[in-house]
């Protein structure tokens, strides 16, 4: 029932989650080689090639500012703000409308895709590495599990409707709710 209303919300969960979620960290590492891909297409069709000094400036901007221009960081920062940054807001306010839509799963579909072509396998060894040199472990073991954090006082709080997901005050945007400040402080009084 929470995974999606609609044939594409229900698609999409049972795929993201199959086998015990492993799909879920293959989505973020496509994803994170779609939004990178995009920076560099972006990047090479808003970057321009005006030689500053000259006199032909877009915009009659500053010699400095053609040359930020030229190479084509203008359509980067576009992209991380339209392309990355208003989608997880979208998914965080609206998370069961952006499941059921046909689009979210095909670009989950092509997010596992280039996960599974094996571009960027190396992010998993680097991720072994670090959790080796650092003793990295599961959350769990620093906040403690569900029932742990129940039996300790420091059980998530209720939500009114006001923070509830479906309003930007809810869902991600309102991490005072859990049970404390910081795992290892206490209770909020």
């Amino acid at each position: 029932n929470e995974r999606g209303t609609s044939f594409f919300g229900r698609k999409t969960c049972d795929l993201l989650f199959k086998g015990n979620g492993q799909n879920l960290p293959g989505f973020m590492i496509g994803r994170q080689l779609t939004v990178v891909c995009s920076f560099f297409l972006v990047a090479s069709i808003t970057g321009l090639n005006i030689e500053p000094g000259q006199g032909n400036n877009i915009f009659g901007i500053k010699d400095g500012a053609q040359k930020f221009l030229n190479y084509g960081f203008h359509g980067a920062v576009i992209t991380t703000i339209l392309a990355s940054i208003t989608w997880q807001l979208a998914a965080s306010a609206f998370p069961i409308a952006f499941l059921n839509n046909p689009v979210t799963y095909i670009l989950l579909v092509f997010a596992l895709f280039l996960e599974w072509t094996g571009l960027c396998s190396g992010a998993w060894v680097l991720a072994r590495v670090m959790k080796s040199a650092l003793g990295i472990q599961y959350d769990e073991v620093y906040v403690g599990t569900p029932e742990e954090r129940m039996a300790n006082n420091h059980a998530d709080k209720e939500m009114t409707i006001g923070q509830d997901v479906g309003h930007l005050t809810g869902g991600g945007f309102a991490g005072h709710l859990v049970g404390s400040h910081d795992a290892l402080d206490g209770p909020i009084q």
